[in-house]
């Protein structure tokens, strides 16, 4: 008897929740949503010291944050800290709260980029260099997967264009582009490198955070939602 098209299971799509900071920790399965916050921020700030060492380019915030420390007696992951401080102050007039994955954002990453910044050693050969390059952007798309996959809260200037967009009704897109053009322009007059990476990078971190982040968000089961009945008493509903 002839066999039937082999039937396989699709993937089921897991959802990143809007969830406040207290839901945040006490959603299931948070052991493993805090390690992968820490390995998902630590990468990320490696990957910076990637692409800082590749000498072709960084991405718009890292080329402001480049271009600050070129002018203080401070490190780069001391700037990056100092500035997410900062950016995470703007959250008071958009009345948004930060969550826990939002107060590491601001100090693992800088660290981490410090910590890569000093093993890391640059190389000379353009082919060596195009490699970092090209290895610290993916890297980069990985690391935020994971640290937005943990569903423990954005980080500073992603809530912080979150949050604009919320208040002035504008989309998305042109909150981000608007915020990344004005730091990348501040950044190159205060000397931050752009180059190749920066158009590199401009054109494949959403694709790649589109790619990795489905994959890598953890699953905290049905949702559930306060339902009023008619009688003014609070149900339980599971949304999967």
């Amino acid at each position: 008897m002839p066999m039937g098209p082999r039937m396989v299971p699709m993937r089921r799509h897991v959802p990143l929740r809007n969830l406040s900071p207290r839901q945040q920790l006490r959603a299931g399965r948070l052991p493993r949503r805090l390690v992968q916050l820490l390995v998902g921020l630590t990468l990320y700030g490696v990957s910076m010291a990637m692409m800082i060492r590749s000498t072709l380019g960084l991405d718009p915030w890292d080329v402001f944050h480049a271009g600050i420390a070129t002018h203080v007696p401070l490190s780069f992951g001391q700037v990056t800290i100092i500035v997410g401080v900062l950016v995470l102050l703007l959250w008071v007039p958009l009345r948004q709260w930060p969550g826990l994955g939002t107060i590491a954002n601001v100090v693992v990453i800088g660290l981490a980029a410090d910590a890569g910044l000093a093993l890391i050693a640059p190389p000379e050969a353009l082919w060596s260099r195009a490699l970092l390059l090209g290895s610290g952007i993916v890297l980069n798309g990985v690391a935020g997967g994971l640290y937005i996959g943990s569903q423990l809260g954005p980080g500073p200037r992603d809530g912080l264009m979150t949050g604009f967009a919320r208040r002035t009704g504008l989309s998305i897109r042109l909150v981000r582009t608007t915020i990344e053009v004005v730091v990348l322009a501040v950044g190159w007059l205060l000397g931050g490198p752009v180059g190749l990476g920066t158009v590199l990078y401009a054109v494949t971190i959403g694709p790649l955070v589109q790619f990795f982040l489905p994959r890598l968000t953890v699953d905290l089961g049905p949702e559930i939602t306060p339902v009023v009945s008619d009688r003014g008493r609070i149900l339980l509903e599971d949304r999967t």
